[in-house]
């Protein structure tokens, strides 16, 4: 047995054995779960369903948020032992499977809390939405050589430093926080955007390469994904942005 790994043991035979199940000698299985390690013991002729159960008086964990993988594939629970191979002596991994975003919802829903924290990153993101649109505006004057008032890149810099302060405010737990987390991403992307706007506009002649990957990858920002290219923020935001990191 390997290091760390702690086994514990389950029975169901007899008395115990899950309902419309046949009779019949019962099949010893290893699952390793992190790293404990579970040995049970069941009849060959339950279901991967009926096998979860017994886990999750191991496990603890709910046999609807369990994933069992058997020589590197998930087992339906629908299968029966005997019929997809899980013979005696068989080593099984559980895994915890991700919750959808309905069952988030669902929980998150009933905590106050979190609904109030939702609501004030709706509402921070939705000013976020009208300096985007400033910002696409600027860029396609920059892209079109036109001449803008350079007081537009600091001010704009400016705005969005106020919302990732709002952000910074919030309480967040469970869903709010990954919506908090997303928005400050969202932000951060934006001022490097805008402070390569700003160097392009000072600078016509930069590499033409660099001007192109800014344009081509500025589409995505206002969606609230996409990676910005690495540049430096400007003087007067360097210690909020050595704070960003605290959001993750």
């Amino acid at each position: 047995m390997s290091l760390g790994i702690q086994p514990q043991n389950s029975n169901l035979t007899g008395s115990q054995e899950a309902p419309g199940c046949h009779a019949g000698p019962a099949v010893r299985l290893s699952v390793t779960h992190g790293l404990k390690q579970y040995d049970v013991s069941v009849p060959p002729q339950i279901t991967i369903g009926e096998l979860k159960k017994v886990l999750a008086q191991q496990s603890g964990l709910d046999p609807a948020n369990q994933k069992l993988l058997f020589r590197g594939k998930e087992k339906e629970d629908s299968e029966l032992l005997h019929m997809s191979g899980i013979k005696d002596m068989a080593r099984l991994i559980l895994q915890e499977a991700p919750r959808s975003q309905e069952q988030v919802v669902e929980e998150e829903k009933i905590d106050p809390e979190v609904a109030q924290a939702c609501e004030a990153i709706a509402r921070v993101r939705a000013e976020v939405d009208k300096l985007a649109d400033k910002v696409s505006t600027l860029e396609a004057a920059v892209n079109g050589h036109k001449k803008v008032d350079e007081k537009e890149f600091t001010v704009l810099t400016e705005l969005l430093m106020i919302q990732l302060l709002k952000l910074d405010g919030i309480e967040a737990e469970g869903e709010a926080r990954v919506q908090r987390k997303k928005e400050v991403k969202r932000i951060q992307n934006m001022v490097e955007a805008m402070d390569a706007l700003k160097a392009r506009y000072n600078n016509p002649f930069l590499d033409q390469s660099k001007s192109v990957e800014v344009t081509t990858q500025w589409a995505t920002f206002d969606s609230g994904s996409g990676q910005a290219p690495q540049t430096h923020a400007p003087q007067s935001f360097t210690q909020v942005t050595e704070n960003w990191e605290r959001f993750d």
